[in-house]
Parts: structure tokens; C-alpha cells; sequence
């Protein structure tokens, strides 16, 4: 095939992908994952959920299936079941089993306590747990099933048996909630908030798919989640900030999508938010800001004390006459303190991690830009031409010493009434006759021409003279002994090659 062609064509896949990847919902979806990275989505949760489930139908017989809820969550490790009570057929239960997830810290012993602790919660808030149980690799939790559904079904009008996707993947209509519902909703939600941040409780879970709709009352769900170490449906939204390190400003940071999702119909399409669209009122886009903002983002959160002293929240009265209770033992309040410092712990790496690859992507989307490739091949040419001038000097220099180390060679220049050098006069045998000044005339032996004819073949090598031949070597030479006699260099020259 073509290269161009399939080039083409991995491109078009490549931006394919990342459009997928960047929905949220849909990069969390099970045949996305499996696609993308099949061998650690090769097992079948459905079936591991059945045998999990028919196990413990053995030890509670009252318990019967009446069908699997298809695809009604976003987790792939979580599945739901319909049920009923074999003597109250026609109450309808949901069962819901998950197996444990990476940020579970807890004992073996300590988590089994605190999610068999968990239908003992009574909060006007808190949606009620009918029965849980849990062995050392899954939970299971039966609820009421509720015909009306979450807050999430009521924003986008969908039915609560639907599949997940299908419900809030592509709505048809984008509409928010009104004012006071806004305003109930989001005091009643921060309410339970701050009930479990002051037992120590951690939570981390909040969004609306998590709020279940119960006559005018907001009820939070699925507070094992943090026991069992699931991640939060938002986790790659805020492990995007270095300052949203606790689950208390997670909490609030959720909150923060949650009523963005209230009050425009959808969720916001990027977090950190720019600016927010027209609001039924300022004091709802000051809590946004508060939270969603590049800001606050960026600053850190506010706590949930702070979000209700707000005015948004300040004014709504709340009429409920069921009183709050949550007993934990002292020993499982230190467990679960001791996990919550391990969840933030791991979140904080993950922090840290994701910062340290984005510096590192924008050096490499920087130092790869075509301005820089530019400045690059600038600073390239400069270099080179800097280089080859210095080094055309460095040339020079070693020339110009190489010449005067072998000018060095011979005696310097004299004229004819100056003395010898005393090491040329020495080696001839004059030194005392130069010394007194006198008209030294030389009379050459064999040895000495020998001497002299070698000595100057030398210097003329070493200054990279013509080295061909002998008579242009003796005729070139400037220094030395011509200039003690004219005659000299050439008459000795050829006595002595007569020899």
C-alpha cells in the first residue's frame, strides 16, 4: 500500500482517538479500555460479579435475582443486579458488587467491620443501606431501588434502568435546574459533606450519578467507595492541581462540577473554567468561581464551612426531624484516619508525576516549534562561523610560532662588522677572535663544512623551505654563516660535496 496513504490514515485514527480519550464519560467506557489496553481488560467483571453474588445467595437464601442491570454505572469493576425478597415480592432492591481498587489501605479485618458498619448510618442525606457484607477481594451493598433516580437522571430526563452511556453520552435536550432547586440541593449535599468530614469519614465520591432524588431530599450514595479504594469519577480532573491534595478540598472541588452540571445541564467542557456562561444568579457563579476557576484551581480550595456561610447557601432552611448518627469505633476511626493520609499520600505522587510530564511535554512542544528549529539553525551558523575564525586564527598563530621556533634554528641576522653568536663562533672555533674584534676571515676544514651544510639542510627543513634539493636549500639561506663571508656557503658547499 501507499506509505502516504496509510500515513494518512494513522493520523486520522491518532485524531480519532483523541477525541474519544478527551470525552469524559467515554474514555471511561469498557470497550474503549479494552481497545486501548486489552490485557488489563481481558476479564469478564460480569462473570466474576455472579459467582461473587451466587456465593452469597448460599449463606442468604432470603435474597433472589430477578435480572442483571446492564451497564447502568460508569465503573468497569462494578456491577448492579435487580433483586427482590422472596417474602416481599414485590419490593425491588439493586444489589451492587465491587471488587477493591488501588487506593483500598485498610485490613483485611478493619474494612470487612466498616462496610458491615455501614447500614447502621442514619442521616436525612445519607441514602439508607438495607445490607452489606464484604470478604478479602469484593463488597456487596443492597438498596432500595428507587424509581426516580438520581439527580443526574433528572438533569438530563433519563430513566434510571438505561445504560449509562445512553442516558448521558448525547442528551437531547440541555436543560439546568431551577434557582430554589439549585440553592436545597446544593445546601443539602454540603450538609452531608461536612457531617462526614467531622467523623473522620473519607468520602472523595461526589457526583451526580451519586445523589439519589427521594421526594425533595438529596441523599448521598455509594460510601464504600472509598473503603473498597475505587477512584473518584472526577480523579483526572483534580490530579491536574498540586493544591487539591486532600479529600476534603476533593470533596469540594467535586461539588464544584456538580453544581456547574445543576445550573447549565452538562458538565463543563474544561476545568480549569475561563468563564462561565449566563447563571439565574451571580451568587451561583461566585460559588463556581470558587471552585472551578484558574484561581482557586490553582490557589486551593475553600473548605465546606466556607461554601455555606456563602450567599448562595446562607438562606435556605433545611426541615428535617431525622437526627444524624454514625457511631465508629475509636479503633476504626484511627484505621480509617491512617487510610485517608494513604490515599492523599498516593495522590499527591500522582500530582507530582503528571506535573513533571507536562513540564516535560511543553519543553519538547517548545524546543520542536518551528520558530525555535529557526533560532536553532541561527545559533548553528553563528557557532560555525565562530569557530572557523578562531580556529583560522589559532591556525595562524601556530604558523607564525612554528616560523620563529625554526628561525631560531639558525643564528640571527647580522650585519658583516657584527659579532658572531657566540654558539656559531664556538662551534667554528672563533670565539676569541670575535671577542677582541678583530677581522675574523674563515678558513674552512672538511669537518667544519660538513658541519655547517648539515646544520643549514636542518633549519631549512624545520621552516618548511624548499627541501627538494640541495642547492635550493644553500642558495635560500639567509642567516648564519653567509653573512660572515659572501663567498663562504657556496665555496664550502661544494668543497665539501668533493670530498
Amino acid at each position: 500500500m501507499d506509505r502516504e496513504f496509510i500515513a494518512e490514515r494513522q493520523k486520522g485514527l491518532q485524531n480519532y482517538l483523541n477525541v474519544i480519550t478527551t470525552n469524559h464519560i467515554l474514555s471511561n467506557c469498557e470497550l474503549v479500555k479494552k481497545f486501548l489496553d486489552p490485557n488489563n481488560y481481558s476479564a469478564s467483571y460480569t462473570e466474576i460479579a455472579l459467582q461473587q453474588v451466587s456465593m452469597f445467595f448460599r449463606s442468604e437464601p432470603k435474597w433472589e435475582v430477578v435480572e442483571p442491570l446492564k451497564d447502568i454505572g460508569w465503573r468497569i469493576r462494578k456491577k448492579y443486579f435487580l433483586m427482590k425478597i422472596k417474602n416481599q415480592p414485590k419490593e425491588r432492591l439493586v444489589l451492587s458488587w465491587a471488587d477493591l481498587g488501588p487506593d483500598k489501605y485498610l485490613s483485611d479485618k478493619d474494612f470487612q467491620c466498616l462496610i458491615k458498619l455501614l447500614p447502621s448510618c442514619l442521616h436525612p442525606y445519607i441514602y439508607r443501606i438495607t445490607f452489606a457484607t464484604a470478604n478479602e477481594s469484593s463488597a456487596l451493598l443492597i438498596r432500595m431501588f428507587n424509581e426516580k433516580g438520581t439527580l443526574k437522571d433528572l438533569i438530563y430526563k433519563a430513566k434510571p434502568k438505561d445504560p449509562f452511556l445512553r442516558k448521558y453520552c448525547n442528551p437531547k435536550k440541555i436543560q439546568g435546574l431551577e434557582l430554589q432547586q439549585i440553592k436545597t440541593y446544593g445546601r443539602q449535599i454540603l450538609e452531608v459533606l461536612k457531617f462526614l468530614h467531622d467523623k473522620g469519614f473519607p468520602y472523595g465520591h461526589l457526583h451526580a450519578s451519586n445523589v439519589m432524588l427521594e421526594g425533595d431530599a438529596c441523599r448521598l450514595l455509594d460510601l464504600e467507595n472509598s473503603l473498597l479504594g475505587l477512584p473518584s469519577f472526577y480523579r483526572s480532573y483534580f490530579s491536574q492541581f498540586r493544591k487539591i491534595n486532600t479529600l476534603e478540598s476533593v470533596d469540594v472541588h467535586c461539588f464544584g462540577h456538580l453544581l456547574y452540571e445543576m445550573t447549565y445541564g452538562r458538565p463543563p467542557d474544561s476545568v480549569p473554567v475561563d468563564s462561565f456562561p449566563p447563571a439565574p444568579s451571580m451568587a451561583v457563579v461566585a460559588v463556581l468561581e470558587s471552585t472551578l476557576s484558574c484561581e482557586a484551581c490553582k490557589n486551593g480550595m475553600p473548605t465546606v464551612s466556607r461554601l455555606l456561610q456563602m450567599p448562595l447557601f446562607s438562606d435556605v432552611l433545611l426541615t428535617t426531624s431525622e437526627k444524624p448518627q454514625f457511631k465508629i469505633p475509636t479503633k476504626l476511626k484511627e484505621a480509617l484516619r491512617i487510610a485517608k493520609e494513604c490515599i492523599e499520600k498516593r495522590l499527591i505522587e500522582e500530582q507530582k508525576q503528571i506535573h513533571q510530564h507536562r513540564r516535560l511535554t511543553r519543553a519538547q512542544s517548545h524546543h520542536g516549534s518551528e520558530e525555535e528549529r529557526k533560532k536553532r539553525k541561527i545559533l548553528a551558523r553563528k557557532k560555525s562561523k565562530r569557530s572557523a575564525v578562531e580556529n583560522s586564527e589559532e591556525h595562524s598563530a601556530k604558523y607564525s610560532n612554528s616560523n620563529n621556533s625554526g628561525s631560531g634554528a639558525s643564528s640571527p641576522l647580522t650585519s658583516p662588522s657584527s659579532p658572531t653568536p657566540p654558539s656559531t663562533a664556538a662551534a667554528l672555533g672563533l670565539g676569541k677572535d670575535v671577542k677582541e674584534g678583530k677581522d675574523v676571515r674563515v678558513t674552512p676544514t672538511s669537518s667544519t663544512c660538513a658541519s655547517a651544510t648539515s646544520s643549514s639542510l636542518a633549519s631549512c627543513e624545520h621552516r618548511g623551505a624548499h627541501t627538494a634539493s640541495t642547492p635550493g636549500c644553500e642558495w635560500r639561506e639567509p642567516r648564519g654563516l653567509t653573512q660572515l663571508h659572501p663567498e663562504f656557503p657556496k665555496r664550502n658547499f661544494e668543497e665539501s660535496r668533493n670530498l
